[in-house]
């Protein structure tokens, strides 16, 4: 069975001013529509064919570089849309909150955390907060497409936020000003969508 596009949820300026239409559109009509598409292709005719996306990147042969590449482009930008809320700041709250602050101490520090994950990730990449089982929640970031579903990653468990931080994520908007479009990236998470997927996850 065919991987799909996922549709948004929302219309591609309902994140202004802090993600771009034009960036959005971009990004999901050509890079995921790409990712998706390739995707597809790479397991085409394969007993990858019939799996889900979870179960062909947490049994991935690394060396695979066109399921590995496509295969994370699809799962990471299907995470990424879904953990943004157009309806402005959300408060983190319930599990998950009390996760981070055994983690983190703060949600400040939380947050210092991952934006240095993101901003100190060496070209093209994504910052993540996973969930380990039993609840433990981690930072880390990793390479291109790879995800920590995937073996010999940076850190493991199941993500449940994660920030792409490829350029052309950002690039029409805020050029090489990284840090500000993390710091966006903040106004529009939607915490209830992650806190779902850490008690799913956990």
């Amino acid at each position: 069975m065919a991987f799909e596009l996922p549709k948004l949820n929302y219309a591609y300026d309902a994140l202004e001013p802090h993600i771009d239409a034009r960036t959005m559109e971009i990004h999901h009509s050509k890079h995921h529509n790409g990712y998706t598409n390739n995707l597809n292709a790479a397991i085409a005719g394969t007993d990858l064919e019939n799996s889900s996306i979870e179960t062909i990147l947490g049994n991935l042969d690394m060396s695979n570089k066109a399921v590995r590449n496509n295969g994370g482009g699809y799962y990471n930008h299907s995470l990424f849309w879904n953990v943004m809320n157009p309806e402005g700041k959300e408060a983190l709250s319930g599990d998950l909150k009390d996760a981070i602050l055994a983690a983190y101490g703060t949600f400040e520090d939380f947050k210092t955390t991952f934006s240095k994950a993101a901003a100190t990730q060496f070209g093209s990449g994504w910052a993540w907060l996973c969930v380990h089982k039993g609840g433990k929640v981690e930072v880390c970031s990793t390479p291109n497409q790879d995800n920590p579903l995937m073996s010999g990653v940076s850190c493991g468990g199941t993500p449940i936020l994660g920030l792409d931080v490829w350029e052309h994520a950002y690039y029409l908007n805020y050029q090489n000003r990284r840090p500000d479009y993390i710091e966006a990236f903040f106004n529009v998470i939607n915490w209830s969508e992650v806190e779902k997927r850490f008690i799913a996850s956990k």
